[in-house]
């Protein structure tokens, strides 16, 4: 694996504005989100409301993605995201929520996740996970996925490929009928092949009206998630594989969670309504 140096904090840059005109999420300005008591099971109109959500994050994901090079801070692909989705009438449901301070979470190398955009600059051979979340006709989209920057180390370029695939697999084990639980138990037995560690402590979670509506979706296998999945039901899987242990520790900001032991993670993510028959993706460009 790449001899690089661990990450450190960087600097953050001020609060971008978001146009009065653009509806805010209820939580924006206070501490904590209202807990979400609506039904799991969403209506038509709902889901094509998170249709459109769940567009709009995919694309300004993308169009961050394509500034993902050595030399680009990681507070410039915030920017990017943070613009395209304001121009498309969109809220950044991660500005503002419980007083995370940016647009998107950028999380390189041995962050897990929520890793903050600051003055950090990427360099050749990182491995960049964004999460992009927009907020728009009273939804949430909410998804994904881990960028290579320059030349990739093999054992960093598999671990993001693999786990891709580990959520291509999860998806497609969505039926209705099964328990939630299937969801994890065909991620974790694919990660074991390669002895790669499974995420326990984040997971994936309901969304609609609310960016976490209380469901848990667990990328491990867990016989205490026993939620059946019903048709119109909507929620994310976002499996997080790592090259080491699953367990983390945070940094002081209360926000950025690293591996342990230092060694590098990937996560993939996207938003999902149960079908008849299965699921369908949301948050595709």
């Amino acid at each position: 694996m790449s001899g690089q140096s661990l990450l450190v904090p960087g600097k953050i840059s001020p609060t971008r504005p978001v146009p009065a005109s653009i509806r805010r999420p209820e939580y924006v300005g206070k501490d904590a989100p209202t807990p979400y008591t609506g039904p799991e099971v969403q209506d038509a109109e709902t889901i094509e409301k998170m249709r459109i959500a769940g567009r709009i994050a995919a694309q300004a994901m993308a169009e961050a993605a394509k500034h993902i090079q050595p030399g680009v801070t990681t507070d410039e692909l915030d920017r990017v995201a943070h613009e395209f989705m304001c121009d498309h009438g969109a809220y950044p449901s991660t500005l503002g929520y419980r007083g995370f301070p940016k647009s998107l979470c950028s999380s390189l190398n041995e962050v897990i996740c929520h890793g903050i955009p600051d003055s950090t600059v990427l360099k050749d051979g990182d491995i960049v996970n964004l999460d992009v979340t927009a907020y728009i006709h009273g939804v949430h989209g909410d998804n994904n996925a881990t960028y290579l920057c320059g030349e990739v180390d093999e054992e960093s370029r598999l671990l993001v490929e693999r786990t891709q695939e580990a959520l291509n697999r999860a998806i497609k084990a969505v039926k209705p009928g099964r328990q939630i639980n299937i969801i994890g138990r065909v991620i974790e037995s694919y990660a074991k092949r390669f002895g790669y560690g499974v995420v326990r402590d984040f997971t994936g979670h309901g969304i609609n009206s609310s960016f976490h509506s209380g469901l848990i979706v667990p990328h491990y296998d867990s016989p205490h998630h026993t939620t059946d999945i019903k048709p119109g039901m909507t929620f994310t899987i976002e499996p997080m594989l790592t090259l080491g242990t699953h367990e983390y520790d945070m940094w002081q900001d209360g926000w950025t969670v690293v591996t342990k032991d230092r060694k590098r993670t990937a996560q993939f993510e996207h938003t999902l309504v149960v079908t008849d028959t299965g699921a369908e993706i949301l948050t595709l460009p």
